[in-house]
């Protein structure tokens, strides 16, 4: 918490020097723009009153008289327990107004000052909010939003514009409809986004940056770090008002606009920013941003021309799609919030590789290439595949089954295939998921190509353990040298095992239907294992020394 002196302010505008006053004041309501909580006290109360006071008997400049709104506003902002009395939200209403003046040439200082408060006044106050939306802000802002090419904005408005969008729409549903559908949010903060990264785009959907044309986005200078913010609040801003637009069909027109906003996200794919940090800050925002954008508008990734140095495959450029695949890796590699980290990237690539062929085998041969190991288990090594294997054995269910439908994705959706390169027992939970534990057709959904063998698998194929993956050492039969008698007893000892710590509900056995569900085990089941009656009392049968194995 901040130690903020109110009364030192009060003090210098008490002996009526404008001057030291308003840089007392501006100082202090900087400090509280970058302060977000605070305890209310008798002596917050008393310097509150005297602030009100000064404002009514003494003339002060339009410039002062706004940032003492910002800081009364702050103040009842940021208590807990913040009303909805008229004086309050009379109070709110004059800051948000003062942020979006009409004059020809605003005081810039004043805007950013009240945006502030704004941001404070939304995070901490429910009351702030509701004013913010019945007061139409968002109408104002976008206004301002449009205006990214009017070089009369400095960068403080700019940024502070849109970290107060991003704040309405996270905040208020309402708003972010009204984003999306009445202002054309989409189309709006594209052309934005355009602006800012010095952007134009051909009308075959290529970009370039202003002045670099014909020169790879990945050998461009790194993006400002004005520019890079700006960016990241934009692809913010534009997550919340289309994390549901992949969820239903858009027309020819809506396609357009995603195809369009497609294409930047693609520059911003193989743009860099100032440092690696904020380069893979930068990157991540914009792969949330591409998993929302529908999947047919995907294309937009493969479509610039190959140019020298490209990656090429099929006749097409790869350079977006391995970009990707190396941005999962990287987060794949570092383990640290999978689920946060790592999902976003993998599902991206998982459904551009289900609806584009070209990506589907590009991402195929660096994955799952040719299967030349038979003697280590698919979870075991360094190789990309073996990385996401070892995700198929994890706790948390959205990652392994995310790892799971991409390889099953890679391998077309054959189940025999899936299994080739992960082993079965790796693969049942997937398959068991969708039925197809007895093994099924491959989908018509992809084009067919061919499942070239290696030498190394053809030779092994026989002695490859379909559980397991590999090829195993042979291991001595247990049973061997047992009388058909001895067998069935330990069999027996087995079913009692198992029905012992079931009625002591220690386990609960479970059996595999043939539709690929699991359903309990009951008392009979066990017993018809060895098409014997199994009686509840009865104990194990107790085996001779020499019978013992």
């Amino acid at each position: 918490m901040m130690n903020m002196d109110l009364s030192a302010v009060i003090e210098e505008m008490e002996t009526g020097d404008q001057d030291s006053a308003l840089t007392a004041l501006q100082s202090y309501n900087k400090q509280m723009n970058q302060c977000f909580t605070f305890n209310r006290d008798e002596q917050k109360d008393r310097e509150e009153g005297k602030l009100q006071k000064l404002k009514v008997h003494k003339h002060w400049p339009n410039k002062m008289l706004s940032d003492l709104d910002s800081i009364h506003c702050s103040l009842i902002s940021q208590e807990e327990d913040a009303g909805g009395d008229k004086e309050e939200t009379g109070l709110c209403s004059k800051v948000l107004k003062e942020s979006s003046p009409p004059s020809e040439n605003p005081d810039q200082e004043v805007i950013v000052e009240a945006l502030k408060s704004i941001c404070n006044i939304l995070l901490h106050n429910e009351t702030g909010q509701m004013v913010a939306a019945d007061l139409q802000l968002i109408k104002g802002v976008a206004e301002r939003l449009k205006q990214c090419h009017d070089p009369t904005w400095n960068y403080e408005v700019r940024f502070f514009d849109l970290r107060l969008t991003f704040l309405l729409t996270a905040l208020r549903v309402d708003v972010r409809a009204q984003l999306a559908q009445e202002l054309h949010g989409v189309s709006l903060l594209g052309n934005h986004l355009e602006a800012t990264l010095g952007l134009c785009c051909s009308g075959t959907l290529e970009t370039a940056r202003a002045g670099f044309e014909g020169i790879p986005t990945e050998e461009l200078p790194p993006l400002s770090r004005q520019q890079t913010e700006l960016a990241m609040e934009i692809l913010k801003i534009l997550f919340n008002i289309t994390f549901d637009i992949n969820r239903r069909k858009v027309d020819e027109e809506e396609a357009a606009v995603y195809r369009h906003l497609g294409a930047i996200l693609r520059h911003c794919l193989m743009s860099h920013a100032d440092g690696e940090e904020r380069t893979e800050e930068f990157h991540s925002h914009t792969v949330n941003l591409l998993g929302n954008l529908p999947l047919p508008c995907l294309d937009v990734l493969l479509m610039p021309k190959v140019q020298q140095g490209s990656i090429e495959y099929m006749g097409v450029n790869m350079d977006a799609v391995n970009t990707l695949l190396k941005f999962m890796e990287k987060r794949l590699d570092r383990g640290h919030k999978l689920k946060e980290t790592l999902l976003p990237s993998l599902n991206l690539l998982t459904e551009s590789a289900r609806i584009h062929r070209e990506t589907r085998k590009f991402l195929r041969s660096k994955v799952l290439p040719p299967l030349r190991d038979v003697k280590n288990r698919p979870e075991v090594g360094n190789t990309l595949r073996n990385k996401i294997v070892r995700l198929m054995t994890l706790i948390d269910t959205d990652v392994k089954d995310c790892a799971a439908e991409f390889l099953f994705v890679l391998c077309k959706e054959s189940v025999s295939r899936f299994i080739k390169y992960t082993g079965y027992g790796n693969a049942a939970g997937l398959l068991a998921a969708r039925g197809l534990l007895r093994g099924g057709k491959d989908p018509g959904i992809y084009s067919e190509d061919e499942d070239s063998e290696t030498e190394e698998y053809r030779e092994a194929k026989a002695q490859i353990n379909p559980i397991t993956g590999v090829v195993e050492e042979e291991q001595p039969n247990p049973m061997e040298g047992m009388t058909e008698e001895q067998k069935e007893y330990e069999a027996m000892k087995l079913v009692h095992m198992f029905d012992k710590l079931s009625r002591n509900h220690l386990i609960q056995p479970m059996q595999l239907g043939m539709d690929g569900t699991m359903t309990e085990m009951t008392t009979e089941d066990l017993h018809k294992l060895t098409n014997k009656p199994l009686l509840q009392s009865e104990d194990p049968p107790n085996l001779d020394s020499e019978d013992e194995n």
